[in-house]
């Protein structure tokens, strides 16, 4: 679970509210769900049109990764790698067709497969990098559909309110009516804005930086299997692949740990 992610919604959302409380104000004046109907659903009809079916579904499904680390463990992948160099240093590249079935990285297995059916390291580096490459611009498309979102969501907001007026001028010889109307129709305004502000937009920066950690891990185990077949030492090996870790040790440290 991202405590990042629970605690900005909650903190965010409690803060809004808070603040309404404060002035006097009641979280049923802002419960209005004509008004979600035509900001979300209109936001997302947008979305439709800009993007592909496909490309709008899978971005829906890998919302669960801005509330969830469902990465690897980048530690427990380098020790993984390191293990299947020292095997295949002793026992040569193809005893690893052993261990293919249990690598649970796609990319990973691909890559380690490639490796054992004898492919050159720099046939496998460019075959690897051409998917990297691939999924890299796939994926670019997930965030981009909730900038979309938030680029849309404030102004079917301001539709909203817009259409609220309309109906709140019909009524114009109840002065009661129009205030209480008014009140109504800007609560769009409020929906469209604060899905933009406080998820949306947030949703997106959170997805890219997901994005890139998990090209980074893809680019790590190329690395790590590239190193394999190249055949270098499972402590050389180990080294490369720390250094695609922001917290990887000093070579001093390593040094001494190695002693």
């Amino acid at each position: 679970m991202d405590k990042s992610s629970w605690g900005g919604v909650l903190l965010a959302i409690g803060g809004i509210m808070a603040g309404l409380l404060l002035e006097g104000g009641k979280v049923a004046q802002i419960l209005q769900p004509t008004a979600a109907m035509i900001v979300f659903g209109g936001t997302i009809g947008a979305v439709m049109l800009q993007f592909p079916l496909p490309v709008v579904l899978t971005s829906f499904k890998r919302l669960g990764n801005v509330f969830f680390d469902r990465q690897a463990d980048p530690k427990q992948l380098i020790k993984e790698i390191v293990d299947f160099a020292s095997k295949a240093r002793k026992e040569g590249i193809v005893s690893l067709d052993r261990e293919l079935e249990n690598v649970k990285e796609p990319f990973l297995r691909k890559s380690l497969m490639l490796a054992v059916d004898g492919t050159e390291p720099q046939e496998l580096r460019k075959m690897m990098e051409l998917e990297l490459e691939n999924q890299a611009e796939h994926e670019e498309h997930i965030p981009q559909v909730f900038e979309a979102a938030g680029g849309f969501s404030p102004t079917i907001g301001i539709i909203g309110a817009v259409l609220g007026l309309i109906q709140v001028m019909q009524h114009l010889d109840n002065i009661d009516e129009v205030g209480r109307g008014i009140a109504v129709a800007f609560v769009a305004t409020i929906y469209g804005v604060a899905a933009a502000n406080l998820f949306f937009l947030p949703s997106a920066g959170k997805l890219k930086i997901r994005n890139r950690s998990e090209h980074q891990m893809r680019e790590m185990m190329l690395e790590g299997v590239v190193s394999i077949l190249e055949g270098l030492n499972p402590r050389m090996v180990e080294t490369k692949l720390n250094g695609f870790l922001a917290d990887s040790p000093a070579p001093e440290e390593s040094r001494e740990a190695a002693a």
